[in-house]
C-alpha cells in the first residue's frame, strides 16, 4: 500500500488576497497556458486525458500525486488497481490508484502517468468545480512558473525559461522518508525563518491548494511563549470545518528574501495531528506574485507581491 500526502486545501476565510493585473509572455518566450482563478487562489487548469477533454483540474504544489474524480475514472474506463492510503490535514482514507495513457496540459504531455482515484467533492465549493488534482508528479517534469499576476502558468522542458528567470535561487529540502510512502521530491520544502521562532529553522511545504499559510502543532509546541491571536474556521480536504487560530502577523526570512507582516494559521486543537511530522507546515503561494520551480534542479524563485 503506498501512502499519499495530500497537503492541500487548508482554506480559510477573509484573507485578503492581492489584485490581477494584464497578461504577458513567459520567460523566455515558452508559451503560456492561461488558467481559470477560482476565489482569488484556486488555480484550475485545463487538462486532456487519453485524447479527450478537455477536463478542469486543480493545480496543487501541495499534493505529491495527480488525482481523479471516481465519476471521471468511470468515464475514462481507468482499470483500478491496489489501494492507496490518502492523508490529509486530520483525516486519513482509502482510495484506489489507476494509469492514464496520456496526461496533457497546453502543449506538454507524459504518457503512462500514474493517478489516486479519489472523491474530490469534499474539497469543491459551491462555485468551483473540477475532474482532478494535477499533483508534484506531473509537475515535476519541468520547469514551472505560476504567474499569479496574469493568471498564466508556464511549463518548459527545455531549460530555457530557467535562463530567463530572475531572481535569487532558494534551495528545496529534501524530508525524510519511511519504507512505504512514495519519493517527496514532488513536494516544495522550503526552510524559512520566522521571527517568533527565533533562530529555529522550519521545513515550509510551497503549497497553492491553500489560501492560507499553516503551522502544525508540533511545530508551535517547540516554539513556548509564541502567543495565539484571533480565531478563524475553515475547511481541511476532507471538506470538514475546522477551528484555526491567527498567529500575530511575523517577520518571515526565506534565503536572501524577507518579508514582512506574514500571518500564520494553525489548529486551535492542539491534539490535532498533522499530516507529516517531517514538515513543520505549508506556505500559500498566494503570497507571491510569481512562482517558479526547478523540480530537476531542486530550487525555486519567490516573487513577493
Amino acid at each position: 500500500m503506498s501512502l499519499i500526502k495530500c497537503l492541500a486545501s487548508i482554506s480559510l476565510a477573509a484573507l485578503t488576497l492581492p489584485t490581477l493585473h494584464s497578461q504577458p509572455r513567459c520567460p523566455g518566450n515558452i508559451a503560456s497556458l492561461p488558467f481559470h482563478l477560482v476565489q482569488r487562489y484556486r488555480i484550475i487548469l485545463p487538462v486532456v486525458i487519453n485524447h479527450t477533454g478537455p477536463y478542469p483540474f486543480l493545480l496543487d504544489t501541495g499534493t505529491a500525486s495527480t488525482i481523479v474524480d471516481p465519476l471521471l475514472a468511470t468515464e475514462l474506463h481507468l482499470k483500478t488497481q491496489v489501494s492507496a492510503e490518502v492523508v490529509g490535514a486530520g483525516f486519513s482514507t482509502q482510495a484506489s490508484s489507476a494509469y492514464l495513457d496520456l496526461l496533457e496540459a497546453g502543449s506538454h504531455s507524459v504518457a503512462n502517468h500514474p493517478v489516486v482515484v479519489h472523491d474530490l467533492q469534499p474539497m469543491q465549493a459551491a462555485d468551483l468545480h473540477f475532474r482532478g488534482i494535477i499533483g508534484g508528479d506531473f509537475l515535476g517534469h519541468f520547469d514551472v512558473l505560476m504567474d499569479y499576476a496574469h493568471s498564466m502558468l508556464c511549463l518548459d522542458d527545455t531549460k530555457v525559461m530557467q535562463a530567463a528567470v530572475k531572481g535569487g535561487h532558494i534551495a528545496l529540502a529534501t524530508p525524510p522518508q519511511t519504507p512505504d510512502e512514495i519519493p517527496l521530491t514532488a513536494l516544495l520544502v522550503i526552510p524559512v525563518h520566522l521571527s517568533g521562532f527565533g533562530s529555529r529553522q522550519l521545513l515550509l511545504t510551497l503549497d497553492s491548494g491553500a489560501n492560507a499559510s499553516f503551522l502544525f502543532n508540533h511545530a508551535v509546541h517547540l516554539a513556548p511563549g509564541l502567543p495565539r491571536a484571533t480565531q478563524a474556521h475553515g475547511f481541511g480536504a476532507d471538506g470538514v470545518k475546522r477551528a484555526f487560530s491567527i498567529l500575530p502577523p511575523q517577520s518571515m526570512q526565506i534565503g536572501s528574501l524577507n518579508m514582512q507582516q506574514v500571518s500564520f494559521a494553525l489548529p486551535a486543537e492542539s491534539g490535532e495531528n498533522a499530516l507529516t511530522s517531517e514538515q513543520d507546515g505549508l506556505l500559500t503561494t498566494v503570497l507571491f506574485r510569481r512562482v517558479f520551480i526547478s523540480y530537476a534542479d531542486r530550487f525555486v524563485v519567490l516573487d513577493p507581491w
